[in-house]
């Protein structure tokens, strides 16, 4: 197998063709003002020892050299043997709210855009372990199936608004319950989730998914955002400017308030803990510090391609052909002008 280790590098390469043209434009424009000094005859007695195929050649050089640099650059290399690895770790389901009371921003920029930076930077310190995301308002859905492609996990959390879920609510007992379904029941591997909410007119039947997560052995943890006091839901217009804040039929403004009460519950009743959320500490961090400590179990096997560096066999020439470039004068040369007749080429 062939890769490049830096593919983005490659990109470089299409600064040659440009190169290139304005090695032709400097040129043509050089010659047009040499045809105004003088005419084209007496250019071989005025510049007796200038070699414009020589220029062009040393040119050549260069641009060859610089196309081997780029591709040192993006280190070519290939595949030599596969591996198995096997894969341990734990499983971890994150359930997010994304319910409009979500865009209140006593949590800055607002309790949803926080969570999610929590996440991502949660997902960036993952080692091995399997992670997954459900996103739930008036119902839940999977967002992310679990997984150990962490690139695939941040670009789908960064997709992630208050339209991904069409119907308002909080539904956290539906969230729970498919992600026991979700899990991999066939790893044996430690599973744990984690519940980003601020528990406002949560739906369902809490008690009956905690008594299932228990019997399954989930651990719950929950963290709540937002200010127990209330705090009001601004709306922005198309433009993001922000034009009031939500109100109620009677004209009055809604205040939506984090629910402690409810989320101490389910992580008291599931074996987890429960953390008030707030703009200065990361709780969802605090909690992987905590699970890190559980036992890591397999959960599969993965086949890994050991690569090894080829960069080498385009670094090297490209130095030579530096070093010919640069000790090779402009000037017209008996041994250049030879090689040149005999490949039938005319010399200027």
């Amino acid at each position: 197998m062939f890769r490049f280790a830096h593919p983005e590098y490659l990109y470089a390469l299409y600064i040659i063709p440009v190169i290139i043209v304005l090695y032709w434009l400097f040129r043509k424009n050089r010659t047009k003002l040499l045809e105004r000094f003088s005419e084209r005859k007496l250019h071989n007695i005025l510049f007796p020892s200038f070699s414009g195929l020589k220029n062009t050649f040393k040119f050549s050089l260069v641009i060859i050299s610089l196309f081997f640099l780029i591709i040192t650059a993006a280190n070519p290399q290939v595949g030599t043997k596969m591996e198995e690895v096997k894969q341990t770790g734990i499983d971890v389901f994150i359930l997010l709210d994304v319910s409009n009371s979500m865009r209140a921003e006593d949590i800055k920029p607002n309790r949803l855009e926080k969570a999610k930076y929590q996440i991502a930077n949660l997902i960036n310190k993952l080692r091995g372990d399997r992670i997954g995301l459900i996103i739930f308002a008036g119902d839940a859905y999977v967002q992310i199936p679990l997984t150990t492609d962490y690139s695939a996990a941040n670009l789908f959390l960064s997709a992630v608004d208050f339209n991904s879920v069409p119907s308002q609510g909080t539904a956290i007992a539906t969230a729970i319950s498919l992600a026991l379904k979700s899990f991999d029941k066939s790893a044996p591997t430690e599973k744990v989730i984690i519940i980003i909410t601020d528990g406002e007119d949560h739906e369902g039947d809490i008690n009956t998914v905690i008594a299932e997560a228990n019997n399954a052995g989930v651990k719950i943890f929950t963290i709540g955002l937002g200010a127990t006091g209330g705090s009001p839901i601004p709306i922005y217009n198309a433009r993001g400017e922000q034009t009031g804040f939500k109100k109620d039929n009677e004209g009055n403004i809604v205040l939506t308030k984090l629910d402690e009460k409810t989320l101490k519950q389910i992580a008291s009743s599931a074996n987890g803990e429960y953390y008030r959320g707030s703009n200065y500490e990361d709780y969802l961090d605090k909690i992987y510090e905590e699970l890190s400590e559980l036992e890591k179990a397999e959960f599969g096997v993965k086949k890994v391609t050991d690569y090894e560096d080829r960069f080498y066999y385009f670094l090297a020439p490209a130095i030579i052909l530096l070093l010919f470039e640069f000790f090779l004068s402009e000037q017209k040369t008996r041994w250049f002008n030879n090689i040149i007749s005999r490949l039938g080429i005319k010399s200027r």
